[in-house]
């Protein structure tokens, strides 16, 4: 199993696969992917160089900061939503949030309605809407509900 139930099994994952990077050792599939999310985000860089940080630190919401292994594993799933093209219509999203907002933006809108629509679905004890994070970024944009993904007069506001 890759990822294991306990925290720190979860960001061994992280950690080895960013030590792998910098001592040059080839990546393949998921570690490949999370070095790519790494690489966009040098804010972490420095707590992913030391491990025993990277594994013990805390992240309470209290302290008004996101947790860094939530938020780079919600940029993954946002790359494996876009290879498997699920929900329906979310590359289409995706590429007009990108022409809208840029690619780092874009991104980050995705996520912050990935991240929303993951803790809806833990506090209700249900499976993740996807409806509801097409329908969170389409706001996010001010794109009406009704707009179709490659309909181009709804996403010019006509």
């Amino acid at each position: 199993m890759l990822y294991g139930s306990k925290r720190e099994t979860y960001r061994q994952v992280f950690l080895e696969s960013w030590r792998a990077y910098r001592e040059g050792r080839p990546l393949e599939g998921v570690r490949a992917r999370l070095v790519a999310v790494i690489l966009r985000h040098p804010e972490y860089h420095g707590l992913l160089a030391d491990a025993e940080r990277g594994l013990e630190q805390d992240f309470p919401p209290e302290q008004g900061r996101s947790n860094p292994y939530m938020h780079m594993s919600l940029h993954v799933g946002l790359v494996e939503l876009l290879a498997l093209g699920q929900p329906a219509g979310i590359v289409d999203l995706f590429d007009e949030a990108r022409r809208r907002l840029g690619e780092n933006a874009a991104e980050h809108l995705f996520v912050d309605c990935l991240g929303e629509m993951m803790w809806q679905a833990q506090r209700a004890g249900r499976a993740p809407d996807m409806v509801a994070l097409l329908a969170c970024v389409r706001h996010g944009l001010g794109v009406p509900e009704t707009a179709g993904c490659g309909d181009q007069k709804h996403w010019d506001g006509e």
